[in-house]
């Protein structure tokens, strides 16, 4: 999730690593979001609107199917609608628009419940320890909006929803550094993505800068600003990123004017206020066209060429119930099939049709590609005149970057537990080269991946050379009861998830599938493993550039 955004001014003990860290970033990204407010956010007439729930009618002919409500998928569908194409979304998990007995849509990060969690009896926090005691607790079984998919190597947690993982995620809307770019999708021209797609993105997703007076005194950032001065203590760039939350809303919670949202830790399960999510962005600029319907609690199952031979695709739909029962069973026949349900959920799709003989001529680079984002968290402990602050804002506004010399970029990541921890918190993203590979497990009717969790050790090795350095040089250690009995990384998960169907292999260069025309991959699924920073950004700016090709070439 790395777009930088500008650095906040020196304290009063400023250091050189300040400036530096300030020149870095405004050479990588200053164009970017400056041209995304000049193209402006999206309108606040349509901010709480949301596509027509229109269940699909077995049997009917949809012009532009979109699988998936996630960053990916809604692009598409606001830009194929106003464009003047009918679009129908089809979205597994729940609309998320109506209060639960509490009064709030989402329930809060403490306090998990049966909205929390996707067809789970127990939750599977990322923090399954805390100071000794287990956190995780019995829950009904429902469909809940965070999704922790196990592999055999791996869970990967997913939002469910429409929405998708706007839902669920920490709003750190990073671009990546330009000169870093190539790396992440080589076919792709640079000058472009920056000149035009990441700032169409970062508007359209209504990215913004958080008030750095204000952060310095806030409250709620203290664990920031320690987390800030350890870095530099230890030479490290110390770097600010933009985000999608309404920093005027958390003003206004940190005084009490509104109900709290950052403030009271919401993050994990859903944001019930002051985050941007796609609900008030994208989709609810779809919603403004009157050419967009969405199917919740819908799942596809298969996609295949129209029997007789004719035009489209016939796609056969599971309706469900809350619990994951299938209530009902649909086809309908869609002139153009968009995948966007995710890295994971696009794959193992694709991946299934295509060894089924469903989509026979689908290459094999199929299911190829996938990565965690080199995803791996840590704790440390601090010493007792390093209070990381009991009240801590949930939506993380910076972090560490030793990637050209370590190959890490380190989020400074809140621990809103409502006490005093003494802790710094991280979510590192890393250079690891591991790259597994769905495959389709026909004895036990699934999708396998192949990751291991040996293939770990170069995130940590890329982590190590920050912390390590700052344990070093404040006096401190490795937190051991976050994630097990005496176990400092959390390695055995990702919230990035990206490949698995990659742009310019499983694709040509802007996303349409080979073999089967009139069949589209939009989302994290088309980039190889990583992106060297938070991915939403770029999911968002390469589904702009393919959509507007897709657009202009095909329709």
């Amino acid at each position: 999730m790395t777009h930088y955004s500008s650095p906040l001014p020196p304290p009063s003990h400023g250091t050189d690593a300040r400036s530096v860290s300030r020149r870095r970033f405004l050479a990588g990204t200053g164009s970017v979001l400056g041209a995304a407010a000049l193209a402006g956010p999206l309108s606040a007439a349509s901010a709480q609107a949301a596509p027509a729930r229109a269940a699909l009618v077995p049997g009917e002919r949809v012009s532009a199917l979109v699988i998936g409500t996630g960053y990916g998928g809604s692009v598409t569908a606001l830009r194929l609608a106003r464009a003047g194409v009918d679009v129908h979304m089809v979205e597994m998990g729940m609309a998320w628009d109506t209060p639960g007995p509490d009064g709030n849509i989402f329930a809060n990060t403490t306090r998990p419940d049966y909205r929390s969690y996707w067809l789970r009896t127990r939750t599977k926090q990322p923090l399954s320890n805390f100071l000794g005691f287990p956190l995780d607790k019995d829950v009904p079984r429902h469909t809940g909006i965070l999704d922790a998919e196990e592999f055999a190597g791996i869970t990967v947690y997913q939002g469910r929803g429409v929405g998708g993982g706007s839902l669920v995620n920490g709003g750190m809307a990073v671009t990546p550094r330009r000169e870093r770019f190539s790396a992440v999708l080589p076919s792709v021209n640079t000058e472009e993505m920056y000149g035009t797609y990441y700032p169409r993105a970062n508007a359209g997703l209504g990215v913004t800068e958080i008030d750095p007076l204000w952060w310095e005194s806030a409250e709620c950032y203290q664990y920031a600003r320690v987390g800030r001065k350890h870095a530099e203590r230890s030479g490290f760039p110390f770097v600010f990123v933009p985000n999608v939350y309404d920093w005027e809303y958390m003003k206004r919670e940190a005084t009490g004017a509104v109900p709290k949202s950052a403030l009271t830790g919401e993050v994990l399960y859903g944001n019930n206020h002051g985050k941007k999510t796609l609900q008030k962005t994208y989709l609810a600029q779809a919603a403004a066209t009157g050419r967009v319907a969405v199917s919740p609690l819908h799942k596809v199952t298969s996609v295949s060429p129209v029997a007789s031979g004719g035009a489209g695709y016939t796609v056969v739909v599971e309706q469900l119930d809350t619990a994951g029962a299938v209530i009902a069973t649909k086809a309908v026949t869609a002139d153009r099939v968009f995948f966007a349900a995710g890295s994971v959920g696009t794959s193992k799709l694709l991946t299934r049709l295509k060894a089924t003989g469903a989509l026979p001529r689908l290459n094999d680079e199929i299911g190829k590609g996938w990565g965690d984002n080199g995803n791996v968290m840590c704790g440390r402990a601090n010493h007792m005149w390093d209070a990381t602050g009991k009240l801590q804002a949930s939506m993380p506004t910076a972090g560490i970057d030793n990637w050209d010399a370590g190959g890490a970029f380190a989020e400074v990541a809140p621990l809103p537990t409502g006490i005093e921890t003494y802790a710094s918190f991280y979510l590192s993203i890393t250079k690891n080269p591991h790259r597994a590979q769905f495959t389709w497990n026909a004895a036990a009717n699934r999708v396998d991946l192949d990751w291991q969790t040996a293939w770990k050790q170069p995130s940590i090795d890329a982590a190590r050379t920050i912390f390590d350095k700052i344990n070093k040089k404040e006096g401190t250690i490795y937190r051991t009861d976050l994630f097990g009995a005496y176990k400092i990384w959390g390695d055995h998960l990702t919230y990035h998830p990206l490949g698995g169907a990659v742009l310019n292999r499983a694709t040509d260069n802007y996303g349409r599938l080979h073999g089967h025309p009139g069949l589209y991959v939009m989302d994290g699924s088309l980039i190889p493993g990583n992106t060297s920073v938070n991915p939403f950004v770029t999911i968002t700016a390469l589904a702009e550039r393919n959509i507007e090709r897709i657009i202009a070439d095909d329709l």
